[in-house]
């Protein structure tokens, strides 16, 4: 009888544990998911600054100022619900004003234009690897989060359900070859 009431406390122990590592790794993947969401907040508001710096140089034809100047202002000023579609149109308009690497040229050859080429591309090449952290951080948070045992004990708490990041973030070709 004793020996039998010692092994179903070891097992309610071991249970208890183990849910608690369980919940213990949830929560740091929400860490992670917030960590990389910021880290992705940021590069998307750096690329906006540079692209928005770049429109209003003066470097620029005036249509492409134009186009690239609205794209980024709207990226910036975006709310939660519309920044994907922001700035999913800022890749469209950067890719449309870059579309040309004579259009790289003719601003890498501007006065400060070398340095504002070679900081737009590193700008729109870090978008897309911040993006992927990001949503690698989400599906590994989902993958444990659709675990039963998860669900049964709720150990996720009331932490929302994480979602990725969907948007268009290809960079220019011209751009990123031009200046690497």
């Amino acid at each position: 009888m004793t020996a039998t009431l010692i092994w179903i406390l070891v097992a309610l122990v071991a249970i208890g544990l183990y849910l608690s590592w369980t919940a213990g790794r949830l929560d740091r993947l929400h860490a992670r998911i917030d960590a990389a969401r910021a880290a992705l907040d940021a590069q998307l508001l750096r690329r906006a600054s540079v692209a928005q710096e770049l429109a209003t140089s003066g470097v620029l034809d005036p249509a492409a100022s134009i186009v690239l100047y609205e794209a980024a202002h709207a990226a910036r000023q975006a709310e939660e619900e519309q920044r994907e579609v922001a700035e999913s149109e800022l890749s469209q308009a950067l890719r449309a004003v870059f579309a040309e690497p004579q259009q790289v040229e003719a601003v890498r050859e501007a006065p400060g234009g070398e340095e504002a080429a070679r900081e737009l591309a590193e700008a729109v090449r870090r978008v897309p690897m911040a993006r992927r952290f990001h949503n690698d951080a989400v599906g590994a948070a989902r993958r444990l989060r659709e675990h039963r045992k998860v669900r049964w004990f709720r150990l996720a708490g009331h932490a929302p359900f994480p979602l990725a990041v969907e948007m268009d973030d290809e960079p220019p070709a011209a751009l990123v070859e031009r200046v690497s």
